[in-house]
């Protein structure tokens, strides 16, 4: 319970910020102002500057919406074609199964970075690059999962009154199956954001994730690294909040996934 705790804070707190990069940022996250490169973090500014003199304290506000924004679409749009698909495999079963489980198979043989690759020699580097490759990373995942839940839920005895009282097949799946899974899909869902997010983060480390003017916290790590020294807040405050998203969505997830 104790982890949970500080996963739900660690969650929330970075969710508070990178919500606030809508409505405020002490300054323009694009405005360059070379005088004021290197700046220590002070009253001015908060986490100091970067080597063009940007506000890092905005930049990782305004960096924070993309990369929640993105990594969640991609778990939201990959998780829910993988349940549906896992969801009949398991529920028709037969032919239906052993096709769709084998496609499931073939996606495993595509690491999210050869994905996300392929994205972008189609659609140019960008979010729906990321997007596309988040999606498609999950999908197996959620099909497998999905798959094994249903097969257990569907012998239950609430599934066979159902269809002992008349309920067609597909009421069954999606009013008495489907929802039945939703707290395993769900938890599955807060491992995923974290995997999301670190997969955004690496992909805009990149090159070939969130394209400037945008900032990005992965883009913003590789902008920093050749300067660690000057401005080493630089470089630790989007690594920390990356880290701190990660161990938060994983304690979460971790937590409902022993049943405790």
């Amino acid at each position: 319970m104790k982890h949970t705790r500080v996963g739900l804070i660690l969650i929330s707190v970075i969710l508070l910020f990178a919500v606030s990069g809508f409505i405020y940022t002490p300054h323009d996250p694009e405005k360059i102002a070379v005088l004021e490169r290197f700046q220590p973090p002070s009253a001015g500014h908060w986490l100091g500057t970067d080597n063009l003199g940007r506000d890092v304290f905005s930049r990782l506000a305004v960096g924070g919406r993309w990369s929640l924004l993105v990594g969640g679409l991609g778990v939201l749009v990959g998780g829910s074609i993988g349940t549906l698909l896992g969801a009949a495999s398991g529920f028709f079963g037969r032919s239906i199964d052993e096709i769709l489980m084998r496609g499931a198979d073939g996606m495993y043989a595509f690491p999210t970075i050869l994905v996300a690759l392929l994205a972008v020699t189609v659609l140019g580097p960008g979010s729906q690059a990321v997007l596309i490759a988040v999606a498609l990373g999950n999908v197996p995942i959620f099909m497998r999962l999905a798959r094994n839940q249903i097969l257990k839920i569907k012998t239950e005895p609430f599934v066979e009154a159902a269809r002992a009282l008349g309920a067609s097949e597909p009421r069954i799946l999606f009013r008495h199956i489907i929802p039945n899974a939703g707290p395993v899909l769900a938890v599955q869902g807060a491992v995923s954001l974290a995997g999301a997010i670190l997969a955004e983060a690496s992909l805009s480390y990149l090159g070939v994730g969130i394209q400037p003017p945008d900032p990005s916290w992965g883009r913003m790590l590789r902008e920093a690294q050749s300067f660690a020294g000057l401005a080493p807040w630089a470089i630790l405050a989007p690594g920390i909040l990356i880290a701190g998203t990660v161990l938060g969505f994983n304690l979460i997830g971790d937590h409902y996934s022993q049943g405790r």
